[in-house]
């Protein structure tokens, strides 16, 4: 029995933890009904109405005819509707398959027919993009699909409007959506979230509905999350810190969710007033444009007590001047990636600046982190190897892919990060390097691999290599060094254009680079660490 305080003038409520994420939204209900769960636009919702939403949404979900074990994708912003419909989904035993919005139609394409899906939820109107055209228009095989809900606006022909989704629903009596999220297992699969590789080839990465709450019910009681806090969602729902360390967490710990769908901090400085924000988790791009904020000033940001700064970019000044100018005294760093449902280490929010500046902390309670030599041998503290990590939170493999498993997590359970650190004599861990490619963009992971394979796509580049830079307002871009094909000699412009065509924003490289050869050593293989540096001074190799 978990003992809960639902903060209403010292009353008390006991509720059983939730054992998989069905029971989520009746646990955080029979535990802090009253209180505000919700705030998006002029849209309040306390928690007893959003377990009613979910309810909803969930024998919706049953009229649609989805099954246990049956994937639903979700290729949306930031709203309530994201909240219901996944939880709803979710809660009758569907496998979440969350889609980046900024994805195009091929890129969605792929990760709905490679998972199964055979429910969409999606938009037609964010940022000006018509998910559900741009899908049809280009004529991708989608696989098992065979229904789209459209979660804002009109429906188009063929799809099916949020009300109407809702309305279907009405009809499936509450007894059947009580006894199929009852018969949903801790142990069963709860979401299938794609990350890129090395190979190019992104994978789809396996967890459960008890690790899911596991993880972040120590998470957020090493962050501080607590009863009554007021929580910011910048990060987007289809990353794991958005959907796990964000919904998951705030109701495991009854604390207001509000949902932001961009990052415009116009709008967020008088909304972190307005609302009191207490609790902010973001890029370090964003506390720096907050910091810096010519107007921050005038808007009474008092109600901010707790940061989280993830990603590259992390400053001991930055974090001086989050405590120190605003007030904010709870500042942590944490480390983590899909593989490890988010978390792998925590630098606890009372840690020096120094601290959470430059190292992500110890290993999140009940795991372990081990820092190996090539031989898988652990070194002593001090010494640079790979980032292995170990227990709850290591994912149940990559879907349809057992090969890349059984690389990636070895015999004694040990999953192999890619990642190169330091563990000091306290067992915090910093990490120094990538095995991986992969580099940071505003927060997202773009995978040079990926990128490349796309650009060879062009008839006027003959080779290529994607390398990431330091960037003042991104943190880190892409830039590309090609071998022009014969004869040609492509505008880096038209390369440009070319690329955003067939890639998301943020993977598309910010330079282009003619160069007459890509660096090579003896065995052929390309001297990144040569394209690195030329790209971070700005030259040519």
């Amino acid at each position: 029995m978990t003992t809960v305080f639902n903060g209403q003038a010292g009353a008390q409520a006991q509720a059983p933890a939730p054992a998989s994420l069905a029971q989520l939204a009746d646990f955080a209900a029979q535990a802090y009904g009253p209180q505000e769960a919700l705030v998006d636009g002029e849209v309040r919702w306390t928690f007893s109405r959003l377990r009613d939403e979910v309810h909803a949404a969930a024998r919706a979900a049953l009229a649609q005819g989805v099954g246990p074990g049956d994937r639903v994708a979700v290729w949306a912003p930031n709203t309530r509707y994201w909240i219901a419909a996944v939880l709803g989904a979710v809660s009758v035993g569907a496998v979440l398959v969350p889609l980046n919005t900024r994805y195009k139609a091929a890129e969605a394409a792929d990760l709905i027919r490679r998972s199964g899906a055979r429910l969409l939820f999606t938009e037609r109107g964010f940022l000006g993009i018509d998910y559900v055209e741009m899908l049809r228009d280009s004529g991708e095989d989608l696989g098992k699909l065979t229904g789209t809900v459209v979660l804002r606006g009109e429906a188009a022909e063929g799809t099916l409007s949020w009300a109407d989704y809702l309305e279907a629903g009405e009809g499936v009596p509450d007894s059947e959506r009580a006894a199929r999220a009852a018969a949903v297992r801790p142990g069963d699969l709860a979401d299938i979230l794609f990350t890129s590789g090395t190979t190019g080839r992104s994978k789809g990465v396996m967890t459960t509905h008890d690790q899911t709450l596991r993880v972040f019910r120590e998470w957020s009681r090493v962050v501080t999350l607590r009863s009554g806090d007021r929580y910011l969602l910048v990060n987007p729902f289809f990353h794991v810190f958005g959907y796990k360390a964000g919904v998951v967490a705030c109701l495991l710990r009854g604390v207001t969710m509000i949902p932001e769908q961009v990052f415009d901090l116009e709008r967020i400085l008088p909304l972190l007033a307005k609302e009191r924000v207490s609790v902010l988790m973001a890029t370090p791009t964003v506390f720096h444009s907050l910091l810096d904020h010519p107007r921050r000033g005038e808007y009474d940001l008092s109600g901010l007590r707790l940061a989280g700064a993830g990603g590259s970019g992390v400053d001991t000044r930055m974090i001086e001047r989050l405590r120190e100018e605003m007030g904010i005294a709870d500042v942590f760093n944490a480390y983590g990636l899909t593989e490890s449902t988010g978390v792998a280490s925590i630098c606890p929010p009372d840690a020096d600046a120094e601290s959470v500046a430059t190292t992500a902390g110890p290993a999140l309670p009940g795991t372990e982190i081990r820092v190996a030599g090539p031989d898988g041998v652990p070194l002593p503290p001090g010494e640079r190897g790979e980032v292995l990590v170990r227990g709850y939170n290591v994912m149940r493999g990559y879907l349809d892919d057992p090969e890349a498993t059984g690389r990636t997590i070895d015999a004694d359970g040990w999953l192999h990060t890619g990642d190169i650190g330091v563990l000091d004599e306290r067992g915090y861990l910093s990490i120094t390097d990538r095995l991986k490619d992969m580099y940071i963009v505003g927060g997202f992971n773009a995978y040079p691999a990926e990128v490349e394979h796309v650009l060879r796509g062009h008839e006027q580049i003959a080779d290529v290599a994607v390398v990431g830079a330091p960037d003042d307002r991104l943190g880190e871009v892409g830039v590309a060094f090609y071998t022009p094909a014969p004869g040609t000699d492509p505008d880096p412009a038209e390369l440009t254009s070319w690329a955003r065509e067939r890639l998301a924003n943020f993977k598309v490289p910010r330079r282009f680079h003619a160069v007459p050869a890509l660096p090579r050593n003896a065995g052929g293989k390309i001297l990144k660490g040569e394209l690195r540096r030329a790209a971070r001074d700005g030259r040519t190799p």
